[in-house]
């Protein structure tokens, strides 16, 4: 009696070729590298290396997590932090002119003269 040898892969085999998804691993790395090259080409080209050098000078607006707003300058070797909220003060002062918003979003202020009109 002759005995039939079956040619069979192994299971290990066959599973890796059944699974639609096994490619999209390699596509994931594939765009990840992708991003990287592009925030690193982005940076050269917007020339940021600048930002770190002894005599440049910046200004970076941010929200913080309680929702004030943030300014942060940056003059040569001089870092200053302004913290902007919406709350009202109160106090004594002197009413140095008006401020006026233009239908482009541009806002001009306008000095008072010495006699207390503008």
């Amino acid at each position: 009696m002759k005995s039939r040898l079956r040619f069979t892969r192994p299971r290990s085999d066959i599973s890796r070729h059944d699974d639609p998804l096994s490619g999209v691993a390699n596509l994931f790395d594939a765009s990840l590298a992708f991003i990287v090259a592009m925030a690193l080409a982005l940076f050269s080209v917007l020339g940021s290396t600048d930002m770190l050098s002894a005599d440049a000078s910046w200004t970076l607006t941010r929200t913080t997590a309680d929702g004030e707003l943030e300014v942060v300058t940056k003059d040569q070797q001089q870092i200053k932090v302004e913290r902007i909220s919406d709350r009202k003060l109160s106090g004594q002062g002197e009413r140095l002119g008006t401020a006026y918003r233009l239908p482009d979003g541009q806002v001009v202020y306008v000095p008072e003269q010495d006699n207390g009109r503008p």
